[in-house]
């Protein structure tokens, strides 16, 4: 959407709308597959739902929401190109740094309209609490949820969903589906995110600069 200059009003609510329908698949997939930890997911969630409600109810100025968004999409660019290998060995999760990483995501995923997967995914693969599928899992679930959240904080927002939001969520449901049964299985998906991370690139630097 930033590539194609979709405003930004309108680019918010229509990525969370399509996070939604992405981030159910993928939670169904990969807990269906036996990744999914409940222990590791809610202490993460509790402060980052109500945040994410929060963030959706606030209204940046385009002049701060572009690069903002940008930075987020360069950062996720840099997760995708060089995500960080899960170890074999996971320590135990800290209740308060969980909780204080939740509200952080979860406001910054209302903000700017990312499910705030991109951000838990690197944090609990480089601090090694938890293995690669089960991070891959507990992200989509939070993805879902901070959706759900940061659109309930701006139920305004829903009226200005692009016009293509229904052929877009049937491209992004297709993929999704696609995307969690390789990524639930075994076949690690180099390539594509290695043209993700192009894209996410030239999106984010568009956005700051123009």
């Amino acid at each position: 959407m930033a590539l194609f200059g979709v405003a930004p009003e309108v680019m918010k609510p229509t990525a969370l709308a399509l996070n939604l329908l992405v981030a159910s698949i993928a939670s169904f997939k990969f807990h269906r597959a036996g990744h999914f930890s409940w222990p590791t997911f809610w202490p993460f969630a509790l402060t980052s739902v109500p945040f994410a409600f929060v963030g959706g109810a606030i209204a940046l100025p385009v002049t701060v929401y572009r690069p903002l968004l940008g930075a987020v999409l360069i950062y996720s660019a840099a997760r995708f190109a060089f995500g960080f290998r899960g170890a074999d060995e996971t320590r135990p999760i800290p209740l308060w740094a969980a909780l204080v990483l939740g509200a952080v995501i979860g406001l910054l995923s209302g903000l700017t309209g990312v499910g705030g997967g991109i951000f838990l995914s690197p944090v609990l693969l480089l601090l090694r609490w938890a293995p690669i599928r089960t991070t891959a899992a507990v992200s989509a679930m939070l993805i879902l949820v901070n959706s759900a959240a940061g659109l309930a904080g701006h139920l305004s927002s829903v009226g200005h969903l692009h016009p293509m939001v229904a052929v877009w969520a049937a491209i992004a449901g297709i993929g999704g589906w696609i995307g969690s049964e390789l990524g639930s299985r075994r076949l690690p998906p180099a390539i594509l995110r290695g043209l993700l991370a192009t894209v996410l690139v030239v999106a984010g630097v568009k956005l700051i600069l123009t």
